[in-house]
């Protein structure tokens, strides 16, 4: 590492990304995070490109990407051989996931709206929204 190159702890990392410590170590056991290089003391040392990787995979994560989608787009970076296609093709089907759970939550809407709709409110023992629970689907 340079010398001039700006060298964080782990405290520190997490603090300017805000993610936490266990969420990093365990980017790094997954490979998904390169595991940095340690002090004599055994103290990881954290540089810029760890910093813009982190920030990198908290976004997509913010953004509902897989950490499989992740993984896919940082081997592409990493590649050097990265393409818009290949990074819309991983998007295209981000997206066609986020379509599904769109469908999925007004499916689960409707459903909860029509239970619900049969509650009177009243303090008998009975309800029909805890019934419906109770229910196995067929």
């Amino acid at each position: 590492m340079p010398i001039h190159e700006k060298i964080l702890s782990i405290g520190l990392l997490s603090t300017q990304t805000n993610c936490k410590v266990e969420t990093i170590r365990y980017y790094e056991k997954i490979g998904i995070f390169p595991k940095p290089p340690r002090t004599e003391g055994g103290h990881r040392v954290y540089s810029e490109n760890h910093l813009k990787r982190l920030v990198f995979i908290r976004r997509g994560r913010e953004l509902g990407f897989s950490l499989e989608d992740i993984r896919a787009l940082l081997k592409l970076i990493d590649g050097g051989a990265n393409t818009c296609q290949q990074v819309e093709a991983i998007t295209l089907h981000h997206i066609g996931n986020i379509h599904q759970k769109i469908l999925d939550l007004k499916k689960l809407e409707k459903i909860l709206a029509k239970i619900s709709s049969q509650c009177e409110g009243g303090v008998v023992p009975e309800c029909p929204i805890l019934d419906a629970l109770f229910e196995q689907n067929k």
